[in-house]
């Protein structure tokens, strides 16, 4: 892996050979210096956008790069660190731009993101068709996903191009439930069967070993969080991990305050924490 810093993403965007990761932020919900954990894959000139949170058009303008460059998406989950920027997308897609970006999501979680987040901001700027409201398709061009069913836990794929990305279930929130079956909707993102992406998870043995013992993953992007309890994996938790697993992972999705933690990510064996504005090269 080769990590560099990037001033000017769009031509990264269009240039790169080989698969790559950018992150536009690597900081929590809550975070102030590091934006939010949002990120785009790219490989041999095509991109993935996974998350679009509150913070993300201005990070995306500190490298350069203009919403206009985005043309595909996927969604994690329903948290405003990760959806909160969705509705300016999908007006400047509709109004400025004339061009609807590709989204890749199943049914099941579209109806979900439409009716429960998005359809306040964006049903009603026009009315259509004998009264009828603008509807998820207005915005968006819509990939369906297809279900994988080689692994144990629910696991969604698509191709994008020549980046296969595969999207198992996680158990993030609520706090107290069991197992990913009874979460919110929410998944992961493994990419080219090679870089696993937990994004956003309660801390999950499973998730990890199931993947990493079918693929035997390069390297893993795993959320953190510096206390225990809640809805993401502390680092308590992660440091319980065998040390082969800890060698390969990098931690993403934390609070302002990481400087104070690097010494310890360093003792317990971890490869490092992912920072913003690199771009990483598998």
């Amino acid at each position: 892996m080769e990590i560099r810093e990037v001033a000017n993403l769009k031509n990264s965007l269009k240039e790169h050979l080989g698969l790559g990761v950018f992150f536009l932020g690597t900081g929590s919900a809550f975070a102030t210096k590091f934006y939010q954990t949002n990120f785009l894959i790219v490989k041999d000139g095509e991109h993935l956008m996974v998350d679009f949170g509150t913070k993300c058009c201005l990070a995306l303008r500190e490298v350069s790069l203009e919403l206009s460059d985005l043309k595909n998406y996927y969604i994690t989950h329903s948290h405003a660190d990760h959806i909160g920027g969705l509705e300016e997308v999908m007006l400047m897609g509709r109004y400025v731009f004339k061009e609807k970006p590709n989204i890749y999501i199943n049914s099941f979680y579209k109806k979900k993101l439409w009716d429960e987040s998005l359809k306040g901001g964006s049903a009603y700027s026009e009315k259509r068709y004998m009264g009828n409201r603008l509807c998820f398709e207005d915005y968006w061009n819509v990939h369906k996903l297809k279900r994988a069913y080689e692994y144990t836990r629910e696991t969604w794929e698509a191709d994008v191009g020549p980046i296969n990305v595969k999207f198992p279930r996680t158990r993030h929130f609520p706090e107290n439930v069991n197992t990913w079956k009874d979460a919110m909707w929410s998944t992961g993102v493994i990419v080219d069967e090679r870089i696993l992406f937990t994004c956003d998870t309660q801390f999950d043995f499973n998730l990890i070993m199931e993947y990493e013992e079918k693929m035997n993953l390069e390297y893993i992007f795993h959320d953190c969080q510096f206390f225990s309890g809640g809805i993401h994996a502390s680092l308590d938790q992660l440091c319980t991990l065998p040390a082969k697993i800890k060698a390969k992972m990098l931690l993403c999705h934390y609070a302002d305050n990481v400087g104070d933690f690097k010494e310890i990510i360093k003792e317990a064996g971890f490869h490092s924490f992912a920072e913003q504005h690199k771009l990483y090269s598998f």
